[in-house]
């Protein structure tokens, strides 16, 4: 057995105070031709089950959540349990796939079997197929949900992807370098602290200060809605390197253009203190990724939603997210899930239940970017040509949006709830106007380099 981290548990005492959400993180793929049989679909994912024993573990609490809850094999586990089929009424085409993801993410995962669950979509139009899959978010982050789904498909030649670092025993240099840090701890650790807190500073008061009144922020239903935007990542790539930013700027202005046409469309005032948005910041090592638990962080940025010129809107992005970065608070919160971990997990887990009740005014939106697999990928030698990502919404946020890039494809996996955001597809079409934008920008300013005009 082996006990859940602070935020894993901390995701379950969330779902457990809100009776309106599901913490399922899913992802889609669409999937050439017809699917295969079941006994050969339960063949193929029975190997990926077999390479991670947390696939077969159930989660086990304490009375009164006096202990920390801890994953133990699950004694009666049946693969067979975790597929459902289903199939879309004719004419089998995106809002009809969309509308089922959206069900999926309503629908909370059996705690009495491991928290996971694949779904086979039949009669996709043209010629294809889906596979859903969805694990609880105690289970799984963004890029363990994605391992997850990679070791479900077929076996990839090894040359064509990274393979998991191996491990390696100590020298006995490494351990006395261990056992000097260890004596060194009580003069190191009071200044760790106090740099952990002057980090945490800015985000403890980004926690605490309300942004301005906004539609986005408010209580939520049961119901979900689901729609998808996309773009080509060698062209986001592009941008990126015309301008001095990231994948991530880019991703993250195109965003805040999306968003700044929502609010307008709703007639409301897009000012520059009224999106603060939660950025989820992966915290995983090399061989991390290989690991199924939480290893993730955050930022908590305001968006420029005030800015109407693309490239102006980009350049505060780029800005303001290395500011973020360089005062090391992602960093610093992750230290101190990290000394979470020492604490009595009863009163952390009555407290996440007790703050889960105080609705929190501050953050208006969530914005998650997952690198993918660079590869294609294939399940039952049937080729997967595109990944929809899926993500929850709780906490007062209305929308969520995930991205994933997959090969050369950038996909925004976009939530809304159903009652208070009927018009997310607003954001999905604001997303993919913003891109063309910076992308006509883009070439325009690299043909005004004297090297492009001499070529």
């Amino acid at each position: 057995m082996t006990e859940l981290r602070p935020l894993d548990s901390g995701f379950i005492e969330l779902e457990d105070a809100d009776r309106h959400i599901s913490l399922g993180i899913g992802a889609v793929a669409i999937i050439s031709g017809t699917p295969p049989s079941r006994d050969d679909l339960i063949g193929v994912l029975a190997k990926g089950v077999e390479q991670n024993v947390r696939l077969r573990q159930k989660v086990r609490r304490a009375p009164l959540d006096l202990a920390t809850p801890v994953w133990e094999d699950d004694p009666n586990f049946d693969l067979a349990h975790h597929i459902r089929w289903t199939a879309l009424p004719a004419p089998g085409d995106e809002p009809a796939l969309c509308e089922l993801v959206a069900t999926e993410l309503e629908e909370r995962l059996d705690r009495d079997h491991p928290l996971w669950q694949a779904v086979v979509v039949e009669h996709l139009a043209g010629d294809r197929w889906a596979l859903i899959v969805k694990a609880h978010h105690s289970l799984v982050d963004g890029v363990s949900g994605i391992s997850v789904f990679e070791n479900l498909c077929d076996p990839v030649a090894p040359e064509t992807v990274e393979a998991a670092p191996a491990s390696r025993v100590r020298t006995a240099m490494e351990w006395l370098d261990v056992a000097r840090q260890g004596f060194r701890l009580p003069v190191v650790m009071p200044r760790y602290l106090m740099g952990v807190a002057r980090s945490l500073a800015p985000l403890a008061a980004a926690v605490v200060s309300p942004t301005a009144q906004c539609s986005l922020n408010g209580p939520i239903g049961r119901q979900r809605r689901y729609v998808v935007a996309r773009a080509a990542l060698p062209e986001v790539r592009a941008i990126g390197r015309a301008f001095g930013a990231t994948v991530n700027d880019v991703v993250l202005t195109a965003v805040a253009a999306a968003y700044r046409d929502l609010l307008l469309s709703r007639n409301e005032r897009p000012s520059p203190d009224k999106l603060r948005i939660l950025v989820p910041v992966s915290m995983r090592s090399t061989e991390g990724k290989y690991t199924l638990a939480n290893h993730v962080s955050a930022m908590l940025p305001f968006l420029p939603i005030n800015v109407a010129d693309p490239v102006e809107r980009l350049e505060v992005i780029h800005a303001r997210m290395t500011k973020h970065k360089s005062r090391g608070e992602a960093r610093a919160e992750s230290s101190m899930l990290e000394l979470a971990g020492r604490l009595p997990f009863a009163p952390m887990a009555w407290g996440i239940r007790l703050l889960a009740r105080f609705p929190q005014r501050s953050v208006g939106a969530l914005a998650t970017n997952v690198p993918g697999p660079r590869h294609e990928l294939t399940i039952g030698g049937r080729r997967v040509l595109e990944l929809l990502p899926a993500v929850p919404i709780a906490m007062r946020l209305r929308t969520a949006i995930a991205i994933l890039s997959y090969a050369d494809h950038l996909t925004f996996g976009i939530t809304g709830d159903y009652d208070t955001a009927p018009d997310i597809a607003v954001i999905a079409d604001g997303i993919g106007r913003e891109i063309q934008r910076l992308l006509e920008h883009a070439e325009v300013r690299r043909l005004a380099r004297p090297e492009a005009a001499r070529e």
